[in-house]
């Protein structure tokens, strides 16, 4: 079988599913003895979507800002950074970053440290879309940007239009709240 990209699909399933982020890479899931291609979601807009939902995140993060370039790898994917983005540690020890426009925008210090400063950090209440997958997915957190992977379960994210992200179903319970629709 030959996925997206011209690859031979190959390899034992067990060793594919030792991360999420090896379970999707090559756009083929497996789950049981069965292949599964992964949905890729491009430029999705949740805004009019009718199974999107709005959500608001309440979490106090770790940050350290970044001294130069580089990328860390989240349970999603890769995230790459540059010198003076936020390296975020979430609450339940998922990391990813933030550039640091978005992030100013995003979080507030956690009193008595002040912005800039590697510590806590509590992000601004703001509701964004959100929309549980039933299969396996991708999607880049923006154009041109980093592809994220998504399992069954998982939640798509839209902060705003064109700006996306990935949760994981547990992490999604844990600090998002879903709004009520009336």
């Amino acid at each position: 079988m030959t996925v997206p990209g011209g690859r031979a699909a190959t390899g034992d399933p067990g060793r594919l599913r030792a991360s999420r982020v090896a379970q999707c890479r090559a756009s083929l899931c497996w789950q049981g003895s069965f292949a599964h291609m992964t949905l890729h979601l491009d430029a999705p807009d949740l805004r009019t979507d009718p199974q999107a939902r709005r959500a608001t995140k309440d979490e106090t993060v770790q940050v350290e800002f970044a001294a130069s370039d580089g990328s860390l790898t989240s349970a999603v994917g890769p995230n790459h950074y540059r010198a003076g983005d936020a390296l975020i540690t979430g609450s339940t020890g998922d990391r990813w970053c933030v550039s640091r426009e978005r992030f100013d925008a995003k979080y507030l210090p956690v009193l008595p440290g002040r912005p800039g400063a590697n510590g806590p950090y509590r992000n601004r209440p703001a509701a964004v879309l959100a929309k549980q997958m039933h299969q396996a997915f991708s999607v880049a957190r923006e154009a041109g940007g980093d592809v994220l992977h998504g399992v069954a379960g998982d939640w798509l994210v839209e902060y705003a239009p064109g700006d996306h992200g990935i949760v994981d179903r547990a992490r999604f319970a844990r600090v998002y709240r879903i709004e009520d629709a009336s």
